[in-house]
């Protein structure tokens, strides 16, 4: 094999393995979509056939697998832009001149950034976030069981 093609080949699997999986894991939850979308379409056809009440549709149908009301946290994007930076900091220490260190502190300091502000004030963020998500689970249930108590 040329030894020109080695690098080409390497960075053609190493970009095809995650690219492939990513893939792989977007079919798979268009399935799953696709299939929670039937079982309740089927659920509802049949409440309605026995007269039933018709059951409200899945918070994962109406807002699109619930990435809208996910929660924002500071600590994952922390930890691999810190680990993005600290990375590229010790490859460039270990290989050299070819690439200097100051590359490397940028995404370490935002990293680091990201990291004190989810040390400081992120906690207290997600804590009120949980606690209007679960005010507004109280009311949604407190409207169904009022709205099925007058039917």
């Amino acid at each position: 094999m040329n030894s020109d093609l080695v690098p080409v080949v390497a960075l053609f699997f190493s970009m095809g393995l995650p690219l492939s999986a990513l893939i792989v894991w977007i079919a798979l939850n268009y399935r799953k979509r696709v299939r929670l979308m039937e079982l309740s379409h089927a659920e509802r056809m049949a409440a309605i056939e026995r007269g039933m009440e018709v059951p409200p549709l899945p918070l994962e149908l109406i807002d699109g697998g619930g990435r809208r009301n996910r929660r924002r946290s500071s600590l994952l994007p922390g930890l691999v832009w810190f680990f993005i930076g600290l990375a590229m900091v010790a490859g460039s220490l270990s290989i050299g001149d070819d690439l200097p260190v100051v590359f490397g502190l940028v995404p370490l300091a935002i990293g680091l950034a990201y990291l004190i502000y989810h040390a400081v004030e992120g906690r207290h963020v997600e804590a009120r976030q949980v606690e209007q998500e679960m005010r507004e689970r109280a009311e949604r249930n407190g409207r169904s069981s009022q709205g099925s108590a007058t039917l």
